[in-house]
């Protein structure tokens, strides 16, 4: 069904179907339920700092029956949150702010270990495109400049080997 055809029908219906319709789909689909919490109630903080815990416990993780866990280090979890905010409609300086929270964590986390897998770098790197992207698509990249540069920075700190392909970003928005 085209978004026009769904238009028509639901023009056709009287207020009392629509929300007969609408209360149905809240109850039978979970993303419907937690896009109302959202819009009714926007913790948009708790949602912040919750993200920002699950994202950290990637690279340092908490403690278990008194051993230490092996950091998993990944990036499909900060994503899944930067995808579910984007779709409830998060502000988007919360969103930049988690887009490179995640970088910043994963270098915190790079400059106390030793990492070999050239994935994580190459996958910082996506991380860090797509961040500076969205955040000129969304005109806040001013507002997060600073940060971006100490990323960069610290890529040449930790003389990351893709570290070139993060100057070419930054040096995109310098001049």
């Amino acid at each position: 069904m085209s978004k026009r055809d769904l238009k028509k029908y639901l023009a056709e219906l009287n207020k009392e179907q629509l929300e007969e319709q609408i209360i149905e789909l809240y109850e039978k689909f979970s993303p419907v339920k937690v896009y109302y919490n959202f819009v009714f109630n926007p913790k948009e903080e708790t949602l912040l700092q919750e993200c920002k815990l699950k994202i950290s416990n990637e690279y340092y993780p908490l403690k278990k029956a008194g051993r230490r866990s092996k950091p998993k280090m990944r990036r499909s979890v900060a994503q899944k949150y930067i995808k579910h905010f984007t779709l409830l409609g998060v502000d988007p300086f919360i969103i930049g702010d988690v887009m490179l929270y995640n970088i910043e964590i994963a270098q915190t986390f790079s400059s106390e270990h030793i990492i070999k897998q050239d994935l994580f770098f190459k996958s910082m790197f996506n991380s860090f495109e797509q961040a500076v992207i969205f955040l000129i698509a969304n005109g806040i990249l001013n507002n997060f400049k600073a940060r971006i540069i100490g990323i960069h920075n610290e890529t040449i700190t930790q003389k990351w080997y893709n570290e070139p392909e993060f100057n070419a970003i930054v040096e995109r928005f310098e001049y």
